[in-house]
């Protein structure tokens, strides 16, 4: 397993540029980056433009990852540029991209269902919880555009990653992978996403572990609100997850996975005390849910011991001076689960 980065939030390629990223993520000694989308790259997909990141990357001795964005139906038309490199077909615009992407050797392609608004209040910043269409419905119509892009999938040797987002469970995850094929599908584990739907990373991992080819690592503490917990990150080893068993876990199914650090600041609300955040999601267990309370629990009393900094004075640090700080606190003891096997 090697370490690097996410391209987005601690250096960020659409502002940089991905050849900027790559030496930064060299500079502290990573292993490679995971850039969101094919587009950091290109924007245009140009093929010289795309090889010459490709030979950057490989002359560091670092990995390059990709991904395709957004493939919820329902949320593209938030993305007017998607369909404007597809001439106005959103469809061939993804397979512009799948090209390219194999171009380059990049053939599992992170994929989202959905993107969290910061103007909106409470649940409603996730699509899962859309009043104008279920969550059932905008799976179903992921599903069929999966479907579609299966055969240029196929063509080129690719499969669509997607990702634990926030707004997605893990159940959900493997009934797309395993609908769509997992010839044509795979799955992006985030760690810190599959907190916001209330399941236990170590479970989740078991039930994800067969299709995970990527990966977004961070850690957190969790802490116990009337309404239900709320999620802030932290630096792998500095929080509630047990890396030495989730990376067990992963790493039995998938030796070779690259583990990309993703960290950001801010929290997010996880309002399993209300039954009707709790009816929309069926695949969840009471026994799950008590575990990862549980793991809040435990946040709080080691909070209250000062054994980990209180949560709005660890935020009060101002991000550009802590990231790098948080980074290598990530890095490091990742590297320390490793070595210990």
């Amino acid at each position: 397993m090697r370490i690097g980065i996410e391209g987005t939030h601690i250096f960020d390629a659409r502002v940089d540029g991905a050849v900027p990223v790559l030496d930064r993520a060299r500079e502290l000694d990573l292993d490679g980056v995971f850039f969101k989308s094919v587009l950091d790259l290109s924007p245009t997909l140009d093929r010289a433009e795309l090889e010459d990141v490709r030979a950057y990357a490989d002359d560091l001795g670092m990995y390059l990852e990709v991904g395709v964005g957004l493939i919820n139906p329902c949320a593209l038309p938030e993305k007017p540029h998607i369909r404007a490199l597809g001439e106005g077909d959103t469809r061939r615009a993804f397979e512009r991209m799948i090209e390219a992407s194999a171009w380059i050797g990049c053939t599992d392609l992170l994929a989202v269902t959905g993107q969290w608004k910061s103007g909106l209040p409470g649940r409603y910043a996730y699509d899962r919880f859309r009043t104008d269409v279920s969550w059932e419905d905008q799976l179903e119509m992921t599903r069929r555009f999966l479907v579609a892009l299966a055969p240029a999938l196929r063509e080129h040797g690719c499969r669509i990653s997607i990702e634990t987002h926030e707004e997605i469970s893990s159940f959900e995850v493997v009934r797309l992978v395993e609908g769509v094929g997992p010839d044509v599908t795979s799955a992006t584990f985030d760690v810190g996403n599959l907190l916001v739907r209330g399941e236990h990373p170590v479970e989740a991992a078991r039930r994800l572990a067969p299709y995970v080819r990527n990966a977004h690592v961070k850690d957190a503490v969790l802490l116990v609100r009337p309404h239900g917990l709320v999620r802030q990150l932290r630096p792998c080893g500095q929080g509630i997850v047990d890396w030495t068993e989730l990376l067990g876990v992963l790493h039995a199914a998938n030796p070779d996975l690259n583990l990309s650090i993703e960290d950001n600041q801010g929290y997010m609300d996880i309002e399993c005390q209300d039954p009707s955040w709790r009816a929309l999601h069926p695949d969840l267990t009471d026994a799950e849910l008590d575990a990862v309370t549980a793991l809040a629990e435990l946040s709080e009393r080691n909070i209250a011991a000062g054994v980990w900094p209180d949560p709005v004075a660890y935020d009060a640090h101002p991000w550009e001076e802590h990231k790098v700080v948080r980074l290598e606190e990530s890095r490091d003891h990742l590297r320390k689960v490793i070595a210990g096997w």
